[in-house]
């Protein structure tokens, strides 16, 4: 008596994700749109990768900020 074939063609050749592959971000995906700098940079209210990246340069600048009048005080209180 013959046994069933238990292979079918995803089981044959695993995806990327299973094999461990990550994606390139130099890339670009088929889904994605390639965004300008005057878009990337604008000010957008609300959840928006414009946002995001604004947020990212406000921490960093108040983290500076407060990094160097720390620095600046502990300088001056020799």
């Amino acid at each position: 008596m013959a046994e069933p074939s238990t292979s079918s063609p995803s089981a044959s050749s695993p995806s990327p994700h299973e094999q461990g592959a990550t994606p390139h971000l130099d890339s670009p995906s088929s889904d994605v749109e390639p965004v300008s700098r005057t878009e990337l940079n604008s000010w957008r209210r609300g959840f928006t990768p414009q946002a995001e990246i604004w947020n990212g340069r406000l921490a960093m600048l108040g983290l500076s900020v407060g990094l160097s009048v720390l620095l600046i005080a502990r300088l001056a209180a020799r």
